[in-house]
């Protein structure tokens, strides 16, 4: 019942505030901070789950999970190293692979290009490359004795080159001795069978040409230059690949995607992590104006606090009524950015189109970052998470005025009325 009543008590005091015109301010500046702190936190940490996620599905979907690489020859019996993959728990596909590196030309001079020799039967167990090109140019790799080759929409555009152009790649000649491989680069020609668009670094540094045709080029003869792994749990990655590595008998390089996509990962986690200190740091502020909104009221309420004490109140109530209503403003806070910050993170991506659209910029680009959008993927459990921090933040900063407010002396709050 006391409860109740300093319950009812606070309720009074928080809408008796409007009366005070500055400490109705005050309060208006802490709830509109935490509200705005609330939003913004909420929408960062969708942005933050919506690259995770894209890295995840797209990214990660292309790049392989893990790589088993021939030492100093290649891969010989990749059949059994297939075989040996299908009976470790976690991976879920293994597919062969022939790797080229070479030179392309372009206007200013040469780039490097990585070129994957892939068999369109087994590719699509590791990789899900199928999805960002048209389905002739996938079926293009599956023709084994053309010179076919797929080029990132990036490369395309900075070669100048579409469909049905042929393309040379400079590399080193196999035949000549080691002292003269350098200098005897030979030249391969390819024919533009397809156009892949995937965003960033792999748009202009990956392309795709068929396996057996790479493997000939490479006179590999049945020979591939490694094994593709995929794994159902990217984090378990590193693991898997490695147990897979070490059961094989010839010596082969273990790759997995932490060491070549690694640090994308690291940075979103890194920027989630700066981004929650930065914004709770703000929300922390906004609290510390409940505290001056309390101090003030309790100044402003020195007389109805000394006659409820007088009439039998105890302290604990009365610091009750003062922590009651300081919550209000972190409930109202919470309640208001929760639901701004919960709108806004469900249509990022749509509101990112716009103000591109308006101000005709490009916030992401393609060409530099492995998605051209905004994305967002709201969690509930983060929205909680804040929430839940935002309004313990706002209680804590009630309980020294609160305190204060109990420690009236009823004689001397009554006698200086």
């Amino acid at each position: 019942m006391r409860s109740l009543l300093a319950m009812w008590v606070g309720w009074r005091f928080y809408l008796a505030r409007q009366s005070n015109r500055f400490i109705n301010f005050i309060s208006f500046a802490s709830t509109a901070g935490i509200a705005l702190g609330v939003a913004v936190l909420i929408v960062v940490l969708s942005a933050m789950n919506g690259f995770e996620k894209e890295l995840e599905q797209r990214l990660l979907g292309v790049v392989s999970h893990g790589e088993l690489i021939g030492v100093n020859e290649p891969i010989h019996d990749w059949q059994n190293i297939v075989n040996d993959a299908k009976q470790i728990p976690g991976i879920v596909g293994a597919a062969p692979f022939v790797r080229m590196q070479g030179l392309v030309q372009k206007v200013g001079g040469f780039q490097g290009l990585t070129v994957l020799g892939v068999d369109i039967d087994r590719e699509a167990d590791v990789s899900n490359i199928k999805q960002f090109m048209s389905e002739q140019s996938w079926q293009s790799l599956g023709e084994h004795q053309t010179n076919n080759i797929v080029l990132g929409r990036g490369l395309a555009k900075s070669l100048d080159l579409k469909v049905g152009q042929s393309l040379s790649l400079y590399m080193p000649n196999v035949n000549a001795s080691t002292q003269r491989k350098i200098a005897a680069a030979k030249s391969h020609r390819f024919v533009v069978s397809g156009i892949f668009e995937l965003g960033g670094e792999l748009d202009t540094s990956t392309a795709y040409i068929p396996m057996q045709y790479a493997a000939k080029t490479l006179n590999l003869g049945e020979s591939v230059s490694g094994v593709r792994i995929k794994v159902d749990d990217v984090f378990a990655a590193p693991r898997l690949i490695r147990d897979l590595g070490y059961s094989q008998q010839q010596y082969v390089y273990i790759s997995d995607w932490t060491r070549t996509q690694g640090h994308l990962y690291q940075d979103i986690q890194l920027v989630r992590m700066v981004m929650y200190l930065v914004l709770a740091l703000v929300i922390a502020v906004a609290c510390f104006n409940i505290v001056s909104t309390l101090v003030m009221a309790v100044r402003d309420k020195q007389s109805e606090i000394a006659i409820l004490l007088t009439m039998g109140m105890k302290k604990a109530s009365v610091m009750l009524i003062f922590v009651v209503q300081g919550a209000f403003n972190g409930i109202l806070g919470c309640a208001i950015g929760a639901a701004l910050g919960v709108s806004v993170a469900l249509n990022l991506s749509a509101i990112a189109k716009g103000i591109e659209s308006i101000l005709g910029i490009q916030l992401l680009s393609a060409d530099v970052y492995f998605i051209d959008f905004l994305p967002s993927q709201l969690n509930g459990g983060d929205v909680v998470t804040v929430v839940c921090l935002a309004f313990i933040m706002s209680v804590i900063a009630t309980l020294y005025p609160a305190w204060k407010a109990s420690q009236t002396l009823p004689a001397r709050a009554l006698a200086g009325r």
